[in-house]
């Protein structure tokens, strides 16, 4: 029941927070622009006439451009706001007065952020989804007429969000072990930038974490097979995840 009021504590801290606005407005931009482009070129996604499924091929077609840049860049902005709302306010030590062990403000910030992330993927899917709806029943009066493959369209969502989990790990280690929020914004950044010069580039680029996003969507299937991607993704993951909840339970002053 503690933990239960520590993540409600956290989820509090989010409410009209520019964190959760950047969540919402992260979410729909893509499928917004998207929208507009066919609303204001008469189209519908029943014109992808040369590929198997119209669906799948838009889904895709929106996630490209979120995925392999404005995604992470979300992730390194949502984590470090999120995480370090008691060092902007110099309130840590107000919240360890509070009769609550370190592990469950970890594990409650934590949670708090991966639900952040999630909310993100349930705005993208709605407005995705919204994106392509509307303009076939604007101009034809129906839902688009291909089916729509439910299996793909979760699994890819689930394969994109594993790609997202190494990314939050070490930015959410940088944000809860430096008091300077632009530490944590710079060295996500430039290892951002850094994973997309190296990605096509260089053949152990898959070691660095925040290539998983592009290598995901732009990379051959069977070198993503071959390499363990989504295992490396999971490994990195609970890798940063210990490492953080070492450094912070063991530093001596916390904020």
């Amino acid at each position: 029941m503690q933990i239960i009021n520590s993540i409600r504590a956290e989820w509090l801290k989010t409410k009209h927070s520019t964190a959760s606005w950047l969540c919402l407005i992260g979410g729909t931009f893509i499928p917004l622009i998207f929208i507009v482009g066919l609303l204001k070129d008469h189209r519908t996604i029943d014109m992808y006439t040369d590929v198997p499924n119209a669906w799948t091929y838009y889904f895709f077609q929106v996630w490209q451009y979120m995925q392999v840049f404005l995604l992470p860049m979300g992730l390194i902005l949502a984590t470090s706001l999120i995480t370090q709302v008691e060092f902007r306010n110099n309130t840590w030590k107000l919240v360890h007065t509070t009769p609550q062990p370190y592990a469950h403000i970890f594990i409650a910030k934590f949670i708090v952020l991966l639900g952040m992330t999630l909310l993100f993927f349930i705005y993208f899917n709605i407005s995705w989804y919204i994106s392509a709806v509307v303009p076939s029943f604007v101009f034809d009066g129906s839902f688009p007429k291909a089916d729509f493959p439910w299996n793909q369209f979760f699994m890819s969502n689930w394969k994109i969000f594993l790609t997202c989990l190494p990314v939050l790990g070490l930015q959410f280690l940088l944000s809860m072990h430096f008091k300077n929020f632009l530490i944590a914004i710079g060295g996500g950044l430039l290892l951002l930038i850094g994973s997309l010069i190296l990605a096509g580039n260089w053949t152990y680029a898959y070691l660095i974490p925040y290539t998983y996003p592009t290598l995901s969507f732009m990379g051959d299937a069977a070198f993503v097979q071959q390499i363990h991607m989504y295992a490396f993704c999971a490994g990195y993951f609970a890798l940063f995840i210990a490492v953080s909840y070492v450094l912070y339970s063991r530093k001596t002053e916390k904020g």
